[in-house]
């Protein structure tokens, strides 16, 4: 696996672009977030990669940061989605931004990128919500407090079938001081069936 090259920027046109590495021109392609942070032609670059080996093909994809990166690979984790709608998703949205439209369920958001119709972006919230961490940065834990009783009602509610984001929207800003995980569960469930 290539992990990351550095070198000199030699031509860039999106989505491609060639980056020379000790004499060697590798061919790239990379998502618009990583164009508008490249250099002029002729300058140092260093960036992250990701290989992909098909049978008729070795391609290599070119990022500006580890969250792009990995935003890619878990994209293409996707049923339905290449690399050709992963670099598209990258190229309309920011990692963070599309971190948040997941996890506020913004279909309308994920929808304006093109090539992104309802489904796909209704299957990219089913499958990716519990792939991504959630959009401060913090673990489900973090969020909601790791409390004996906050811990029960998350493994209970999870038993009733609720996936990991539901139940942490479910238990979201609720006033734990002092509840039992059954008070808990109430009121998340509460919330579910008046909401």
């Amino acid at each position: 696996m290539i992990g990351f090259l550095k070198g000199t920027l030699v031509w860039k046109r999106p989505p491609e672009l060639t980056l020379d590495v000790a004499g060697v021109g590798y061919e790239l392609e990379a998502p618009m977030s990583t164009f508008y942070r490249l250099p002029e032609a002729g300058e140092p670059l260093t960036l992250l990669t990701h290989l992909m080996v098909r049978d008729d093909a070795h391609l290599l994809y070119g990022f500006a940061t580890e969250a792009e990166r990995s935003l890619f690979r878990n994209l293409l984790k996707v049923s339905g989605v290449g690399a050709r709608i992963a670099l598209a998703i990258l190229s309309g949205i920011s990692a963070e931004g599309f971190r948040r439209s997941v996890f506020e369920r913004d279909l309308v958001s994920l929808t304006r990128i093109p090539g992104i119709g309802r489904k796909t972006a209704e299957r990219l919230i089913l499958e990716m919500e519990d792939r991504l961490d959630p959009p401060d940065g913090g673990t489900a834990d973090s969020m909601q407090g790791a409390t004996k009783a906050d811990g029960e009602a998350r493994g209970a509610l999870e038993a009733l079938g609720y996936r990991t984001a539901e139940v942490n929207r479910m238990l979201k800003d609720l006033d734990t001081a002092g509840m039992n995980s059954e008070q808990l569960i109430r009121e998340a469930l509460k919330r579910v069936h008046s909401g």
